[in-house]
């Protein structure tokens, strides 16, 4: 194939300085090195192929899922990779697997629940992988409901043991990934009773494979609850069931920083508070949050490449036919998830900020800083993985017909990113929010995300300061008008809720209004990170300028969306929503010669992307040409199956039946 760079001419129109823009996508420069030296890594390895990944049967793809985990782990182990190092490994393997959970999960959980002791002992042999992990917290009838869960496991003082047991079908442990054929441990979740009392769900870590023949242990059920949505995508991923039949283990298995049980049975807890646990879903779900941006990034590069290749209509004298990207309707569509995938990329980078901060807080026995990061970022998982879903399914439909096909990448994208809206799905936001306005003028300082609520009394009274479009253009303008949006629904809900007599009867009937509320704190939180992000110092010609359009297009854009709150809270006139329309509409204008530069930013291989519509020449026809016929119906001239079905209807060979 011609090695022609179709995109050439869209990448000199840059106004920015490309490799300043990849470092500042990165995080840094050492961040940016060395994933690009992981992504090049994977990419150059033939173990590590991917393209044919739709078209295997379940059980081929599963046994390719586990030699690629096994030949990534010997390549961590060989090139002495670094945690950092082998985590971005893994990630542009580009294969959900049994690691994922164990990793992300498994460690984690007893990272954050455990003991020093249950440290010393569990971790080595976890980080050598010498016990692989998996985390079995929903069942088959309970899922965020976590207080629900059925799962029981009874203290016997005799043998100073828990006996873990199923006690009915809905307790039976459904999803974990990692749990169907692969992970020897698990940490389970369950209710814990001592003496006849339920003590609520704790953790435990049990046993439930052979080291020596893998085969389940006495009392265990275990497998894989089967097939899930789409062509490969998850489905190289193990989801699993499990069901306990009085499993007995050691008493020191339960997971007991938070609370013990003594050797006579006595239930403890101790001074670390209960809302420890959230340590543990702080982490995953800003995982979720960085993940989202990358998803979503991978998706908006691939409709972007697409569309300044793909020309329709618009041929005159015949001159060639316009660039589906130079149409407004295109670029209203896909700039927004562009410059959505940088607002999430940083406000991930802040939400990594911020959990390294709890995490030392917590070694300190500072809690304070908790409650308020398990709210933000269960609403900020929420918030970021709908969008993303939603903008991968858009950047297909920006793609057409051909977006269609499993070669453009994006079905599978799409399939493999759609259970994030789902699991972690706990969104206690509102219930913080709603706490916090309760706060209001008992003279306590609010910080942290909900500081703006301190100027509450002014952001009620504002009026926004807009008479030209260009006023828009200021970051004090929009972060205003968002926060006192956000401020305004807050009270308002809440005053709605104090007037039922039962506070939980009013979260029940005003949740969708609850929702709407966390919405606009968690847009407010993203839009204010972006701007922060700005205000720093950002090297490389034009790439701040870039930033700056980028955070106007996804503040403007989310204030179109929503127009009807801004106006209704009183913190716009509809003129002044008529002007930022008519701004947003001139910045597309100023994206557009900078779009195929900015997926650049993102720094992804073809092998990466797995696409070709989104491949990085832009040789995009030629590809899909020969990519076509490498589909296995292609093997043979005439499809099997003719002579039997296909030459009797030709021949009319097919007797009349009667009736």
């Amino acid at each position: 194939m011609e090695a022609v760079d179709y995109h050439a001419e869209e990448r000199r129109k840059a106004e920015f300085n490309l490799e300043e823009m990849k470092i500042v996508w990165a995080g840094s420069r050492r961040i940016y090195e060395i994933s690009d030296r992981m992504a090049r890594l994977v990419a150059s390895d033939p173990v590590f192929r991917k393209d044919n990944r739709t078209q295997l049967t379940r059980k081929d793809l599963f046994k390719d899922t586990l030699r690629k985990a096994a030949h990534a782990w010997k390549r961590i182990i060989e090139l002495r990779l670094s945690e950092e190092e082998a985590n971005m490994l893994r990630s542009y393997v580009d294969q959900p697997a049994f690691t994922d959970l164990h990793w992300g999960m498994f460690i984690p959980a007893i990272k954050g629940q455990g003991t020093n002791e249950q440290h010393e002992k569990w971790l080595p042999m976890a980080y050598k992988m010498q016990i692989i992990g998996c985390y079995a917290q929903t069942e088959l009838g309970h899922g965020s409901n976590v207080q629900g869960l059925e799962t029981t496991a009874t203290f016997d003082p005799q043998s100073d043991e828990f006996d873990i047991h199923s006690p009915t079908l809905t307790s039976s442990k459904w999803w974990p990934g990692g749990l169907g054929k692969v992970s020897t441990h698990a940490v389970v979740y369950a209710r814990l009773i001592t003496d006849g009392q339920d003590h609520g769900v704790h953790g435990f870590i049990v046993q439930l494979r052979s080291l020596d023949d893998h085969l389940p242990l006495p009392g265990i059920t275990v497998g894989d609850i089967g097939m899930k949505y789409g062509s490969g995508a998850y489905n190289s991923m193990d989801n699993g069931l499990l069901r306990f039949d009085h499993v007995r283990i050691p008493r020191n298995q339960m997971l007991m920083r938070v609370s013990q049980v003594t050797r006579e049975g006595k239930f403890v807890q101790s001074d670390v508070p209960r809302q420890l646990v959230y340590g543990t879903m702080v982490y995953v779900r800003q995982t979720i949050v960085s993940d989202a941006s990358r998803a979503l990034s991978r998706a908006v590069c691939i409709a972007t490449r697409y569309s300044a290749v793909r020309r329709q209509f618009g041929s005159q004298n015949g001159a060639p036919e316009t660039q589906v990207i130079d149409y407004k309707t295109q670029q209203s569509r896909l700039f927004p998830l562009l410059a959505s995938a940088y607002a999430f990329r940083f406000v991930g980078e802040w939400l990594k900020w911020l959990y390294t901060d709890v995490t030392q807080r917590l070694q300190a026995n500072d809690f304070s800083t908790l409650p308020e990061a398990h709210a933000c970022t269960a609403g900020l998982k929420s918030m970021t993985t709908s969008v993303t879903a939603d903008g991968i399914e858009e950047c297909r439909k920006l793609c057409g017909g051909h977006g269609y096909l499993a070669n453009s990448g994006l079905p599978e994208l799409f399939a493999v990113f759609l259970p994030t809206c789902t699991y972690e799905g706990d969104n206690v936001v509102a219930r913080f929010l709603m706490k916090t306005v309760s706060q209001l003028g008992s003279g306590k300082k609010l910080v942290g995300t909900t500081a703006y609520m301190g100027r509450a009394e002014h952001l009620m009274q504002c009026r926004c300061e807009v008479e030209i479009a260009q006023d828009w253009l200021k970051p004090s303008v929009i972060l205003e008008a968002f926060e006192a949006r956000a401020v305004r629904m807050s009270i308002a809900c809440s005053k709605r809720v104090g007037n039922f007599s039962n506070p939980e009867d009013g979260f029940a009937e005003l949740s969708p209004d609850l929702l709407l509320v966390a919405t606009a704190h968690c847009q407010l939180i993203v839009v204010s990170k972006f701007i922060e992000k700005l205000q720093q110092d950002i090297p490389g010609k034009g790439v701040k300028r870039q930033l700056e359009i980028l955070c106007n297009v996804y503040a403007l854009n989310l204030l179109h969306k929503h127009l009807g709150d801004f106006v209704s809270t009183g913190c716009i006139t509809p003129k002044q929503g008529a002007l930022a329309n008519e701004q947003l509409r001139l910045l597309y204008s100023q994206v557009r010669p900078n779009a195929i530069a900015l997926v650049d930013a993102f720094s992804y291989t073809d092998h990466y992307l797995g696409s070709v519509l989104g491949c990085y020449d832009g040789n995009v026809y030629q590809k899909l040409y020969q990519e076509a016929w490498k589909d296995p119906l292609n093997e043979t001239v005439v499809p099997d199956g003719y002579l039997e079905y296909i030459q009797p209807i030709l021949k009319q060979h097919i007797r009349t039946a009667r009736l």
